[in-house]
This record gives C-alpha cells, sequence and structure tokens, in this order.
C-alpha cells in the first residue's frame, strides 16, 4: 500500500473514531423532579448524544432513544409515585441506540432539549412530562390567585409572593459539609410563609413549595398571575472569596451594580437557568416585554427601595450586613413591572461561620421574622387601597374609590396609567374588576384614591 493509501486509510479510520467518540456516551445518572405542572427526567451524560423522543399511546408511553449511548446507571429508586411514570423500562438496540420507555397512567406533553456543560454539571439530557390538563397532581405553589370582584366594596388580603431560590436540578450555592442554598432558603421563606399566613390581612403565596425549579421569568410571571403586592426572593449565596461575609438586600439596578459583589452575584443568579435546566422555547414575548420596560418600573422600584430598607434594617440588628445600605445589581428575577420587588441575601454559605449559623433552625427564624416584619411594617406604612390592612389603619372607614376616571388611548398599557394616576397596579386592577393586564382603546378605567 502506497504512502497516500496509508494516510487516507488512517485518517478515515480517525475520523471513524472520532465519530463514534463524540456521539457515544455513558448515561452516569438519572434524576427525577417533581413540579406543580411538569415531571422532569434529567440524564447525566458522559458526552453530548443525538436523542429522539416519541410518544405511543394504548396504552399511553414515551420513548426516549439516546443514539451510541449505554445506561450504566440505575432507575431502580427515582421515586416515580407521585408521577405520571407507572413504570421506567430500558433495553439497548442492535445499532447501539439506548432505548428508555416510560409508561405512563396519564396524558402528558413531552418536551426535551440538550444541555451544554457548565460549573456544575456536564452534559446533560432533559426530558420534561408538561401537565396537559388531565387530573394530575394538584398544584403546590400556594394558594389560587385570589378571586377579583366586581364590587369596589370588597376589601382583599396583601398578596405576598415569596420566591425560595433554586430548587431541583440547581442546588444554589454549596457550604461546608455538603449545605445547600436550595434547603437553607426553602426552611427561611417557609417561615417567612408561616408568620404572614398567621397575620390577618395577608395572604402569602410561595413560587415554590417543593424541590424542583422554576425558571427565572417563570418566577416573576408567577407573581403578576397572582396578583402580587410584593415580590421576596430569598438566598444564601457564595462568593469566590470564602472571607466575604454578610447579609445584604438588594433591588433592581438599570445602571449597573454597586459593588463587586453585586456583579459577581448577578452574574451567577441570572445565569441560574443554564443549572436548572432551562432553554428559552416560547418566552420570546416575555423575554421582549423584560427589555421594553414601561413607567411601571419607576413605581415599583420607589416600593422596592422602602420595604428593601425596612428588612435590611431588621437583619441589621442581629447579622452583619455586607453594606451599611440597600444595594443594587440587575437581577432577572426583581424585573416586575408595577411589583415592588426585593432579594435578601441571607448570608455568605461559602463562609464557615455563616454557613453554620444559616444551618441553625433558630437563626432561620430569626432571619424569617427580620424579613416578615419588614414587609408588615411596610405595608402598614403604605397599604394599598381597599385592603384589610388600609381598612384597619383607617378605623374602618372604607376610602372612597372611584372619584376620578380615566378613558384608555392608544397605547396605553395598565401599568402605565397606574404611574401617571398615582396608583398601585394590583389597586387598579381591584377596583376596575380586571383579572389581568388586558385593556381596550376607548375603556373608562376607574381611579382609586388611595
Amino acid at each position: 500500500m502506497s504512502g497516500i493509501a496509508k494516510g487516507i486509510g488512517w485518517l478515515l479510520l480517525g475520523l471513524c473514531l472520532g465519530w463514534q467518540s463524540a456521539m457515544a456516551a455513558d448515561i452516569q445518572n438519572v434524576r427525577l423532579w417533581l413540579a406543580p405542572d411538569h415531571t422532569r427526567l434529567v440524564f447525566d451524560l458522559s458526552g453530548p448524544v443525538r436523542h429522539k423522543v416519541f410518544a405511543l399511546d394504548n396504552p399511553d408511553r414515551l420513548v426516549v432513544d439516546m443514539a451510541g449511548s449505554r445506561l450504566s446507571a440505575s432507575l431502580d429508586s427515582l421515586g416515580i409515585d407521585d408521577s405520571p411514570i407507572s413504570r421506567i423500562r430500558h433495553s439497548r438496540q442492535p445499532d447501539g441506540t439506548q432505548r428508555i420507555v416510560l409508561d405512563l397512567s396519564r396524558g402528558i406533553k413531552p418536551r426535551s432539549f440538550a444541555l451544554a456543560p457548565n460549573d456544575q454539571y456536564g452534559h446533560r439530557l432533559v426530558v420534561d412530562l408538561l401537565n396537559n390538563g388531565t387530573s394530575g397532581p394538584t398544584n403546590r405553589i400556594g394558594p389560587e390567585p385570589a378571586t377579583v370582584v366586581d364590587d369596589p366594596g370588597v376589601l382583599r388580603d396583601i398578596v405576598v409572593a415569596i420566591d425560595a431560590g433554586h430548587g431541583g436540578e440547581d442546588p444554589g450555592a454549596l457550604g461546608p459539609g455538603g449545605l445547600r442554598e436550595k434547603d437553607v432558603v426553602m426552611a427561611i421563606a417557609r417561615e417567612v410563609y408561616r408568620r404572614l399566613e398567621a397575620t390577618p390581612g395577608y395572604r402569602p403565596v410561595m413560587v415554590r413549595d417543593g424541590d424542583y425549579y422554576v425558571s427565572l421569568r417563570g418566577r416573576t410571571k408567577l407573581a403578576r398571575r397572582t396578583n402580587a403586592d410584593l415580590f421576596v426572593s430569598i438566598h444564601a449565596d457564595a462568593f469566590k472569596d470564602k472571607r466575604a461575609n454578610g447579609a445584604s438586600v438588594w433591588v433592581i439596578s438599570d445602571r449597573g451594580a454597586t459593588s463587586e459583589v453585586g456583579r459577581w452575584l448577578a452574574q451567577k443568579e441570572n445565569g441560574a437557568d443554564a443549572i436548572g435546566g432551562v432553554v428559552s422555547l416560547d418566552d420570546k414575548d416575555e423575554v421582549l416585554a423584560s427589555v421594553l420596560l414601561d413607567m411601571s418600573m419607576t413605581f415599583s422600584m420607589e416600593g422596592s427601595r422602602q420595604v428593601a430598607e425596612r428588612v435590611h434594617r431588621n437583619i441589621g440588628k442581629f447579622a452583619r450586613m455586607h453594606k451599611p445600605f440597600v444595594e443594587q445589581a440587575g437581577f432577572v428575577v426583581l424585573k416586575s413591572p408595577g411589583i415592588p420587588s426585593i432579594l435578601v441575601e441571607t448570608g455568605f454559605i461559602s463562609n464557615p461561620d455563616e454557613a453554620r449559623k444559616l444551618k441553625s433552625r433558630s437563626y432561620q427564624r430569626e432571619m424569617a421574622a427580620a424579613i416578615a416584619d419588614g414587609i408588615q411594617d411596610f405595608f402598614w406604612n403604605r397599604p394599598p387601597a381597599m385592603t384589610h390592612i388600609a381598612h384597619r389603619k383607617s378605623g374602618g372607614q372604607l376610602p372612597t374609590l372611584a372619584a376620578r376616571t380615566y378613558k384608555v388611548a392608544r397605547g396605553d398599557t395598565l401599568s402605565v396609567i397606574a404611574v401617571r394616576n398615582g396608583v398601585t397596579l394590583a389597586d387598579l386592577r381591584a377596583v376596575n374588576g380586571l383579572s389581568n393586564d388586558t385593556i381596550r382603546v376607548g375603556q373608562v378605567l376607574k381611579i382609586p384614591s388611595s
């Protein structure tokens, strides 16, 4: 064989081996997460794979094929009891494809996507089983959104959306001894929920009430869906320098962060979807809307700072604060037009001393009390109109709600109208019996007097 022929042969062999190396992957681990609206399967892979997912009926099944792959993980302890999966089977096809078959107890809508490696995970294949409206697990996010009634004389509770950061596929920051941020902040969030629920005039809503991931946009979307008067995101993050310490309270900034830590934290939190397993599939309108934030951000930023200052002051009574003032950074999760929003960093889990405190149940309760008390102090001083708190503060006298009206013009949005008239978006919805922000040109809106 000539030298040229040998060279071509080695080249072809190298290409074949390279293709097999690129396409072949071991399925090293499989995880299952149960969320209110879907069940998620995550396959940890040794490399990228080509895959396809297809459904079969009579009976309902979902088939996941991964080319040139081999299952080396156990599927016996995934905890499928509360999921739509009744049984998992697997086999390796003659062409080297690894087949996973999910026997289903009810209909689902499948969605799948691959994720590239990041700081915490290697290659992953994510398969979501979306609830399609058939009977299934109840929504564990929290109580149903408050019913908006046409009678403006009906009082309502103040709605507070409590967001425990991370969850499910995303453990958040990791501390000594395997302490996970998602567990610490869930404990604090549930205590905040308990305290507000026990206070007449408040209706807290948990953004997530279990170990599953909610996308950053999904968190703010839920706050809007429940007509929240306030959004509170709770975290316990880490910094590259383990000496960093101190709790902090953050509001949104459109001019950059107030510190190096702020830039670091915002970058990490805003990238959480890549760890939690989220791809942008059908939220293009929401992303555009987040870029085109309207005048309502001015109003919500004012309220955000007021409640943040109260929470900051409360935490400072027993904990060291990272800065003596409320800080600002570009956290995506705080971009809720018309809804005051704050993010509380309860401490640095990467700092051994603070990690020890954050692990303590008594410290978690103290932190939750500081947050809940700050929220209540804020709303007592600035209660939304037609709420039980406003009614109580006024000595039982109902305010005049419809002293003014406004006719909707072309280009108006509900949030802009609220800002122009100095009222909250929630109050404007309530007095007009609106369940969402949809309005039409020529519509006459009542403007509440707060």
